[in-house]
């Protein structure tokens, strides 16, 4: 099938999603961080993610974030937050580990509500780990050292590729894209003020502009 069939994964479509998907994850080792804060979105294994680097002592505690998106609000009626949080506790995480916030809608917002919740708490953190989608890193990143500059930044995701990654959702479109609009975020966002400049290599921009063109816009923000 060609490329001038709209929103088909052809093997040219996955050749240069995976040039974005290897961009937008920043590849680095989980450390021990104060606190994580857990991003929401239509991808519950963000939560189990979450669940496992606690258990495996990386952060004491974890504010889970999120309302719901026109993406999220057939999946998870209640709010994200809400049921990743009830995610999280079906696997082992206590209770008290767990903050909630339930009114973010976007990334800045999840970031400064959380940064908020954690003050309001008289939790002091001087490192956080974000916990999200494995292409949202790099934007998740770059949201975090405009917004909450002040403490260390700490992006963690599943360690999985991108054909597996498909496979876990089951819905490659929503995937698909989902990661072009976060990518359009980090090339566009700086100037709106809402995160820092990145560097985006020639060879990812050109993929963006031929998953664009092939389909995958339902994303993107407007001009």
């Amino acid at each position: 099938m060609g490329a001038n069939a709209r929103g088909e994964l052809t093997e040219e479509v996955r050749r240069r999603a995976r040039i974005v998907w290897d961009y937008q994850r920043l590849g680095r080792e989980p450390r021990p961080c104060d606190v994580a804060v857990v991003l929401g979105s239509h991808d519950l294994g963000v939560a189990t993610t979450a669940a496992d680097l606690y258990r495996r002592g990386f952060f004491p505690r974890m504010v889970i974030s999120g309302a719901n998106s026109p993406t999220t609000l057939a999946r998870f009626p209640r709010g994200e937050a809400v049921h990743y949080r009830e995610h999280v506790l079906s696997l082992g995480v206590p209770d008290q580990a767990v903050l909630t916030e339930t009114r973010a809608t976007n990334t800045g917002e999840n970031l400064s509500r959380s940064r908020a919740l954690l003050a309001d708490a008289g939790i002091a953190v001087r490192s956080v780990m974000f916990v999200c989608k494995p292409y949202m890193e790099r934007r998740a990143y770059a949201t975090a050292r405009r917004i909450w500059p002040e403490v260390e930044a700490v992006c963690a995701s599943a360690r999985t590729g991108f054909d597996s990654y498909l496979g876990t959702v089951g819905d490659d479109r929503l995937v698909m894209d989902t990661m072009v609009g976060d990518l359009q975020r980090v090339m566009e966002y700086p100037a709106r003020g809402f995160s820092v400049p990145q560097e985006v290599p020639e060879r990812v921009r050109s993929a963006y502009a031929y998953l664009v063109g092939a389909g995958f816009d339902g994303h993107l923000i407007a001009d």
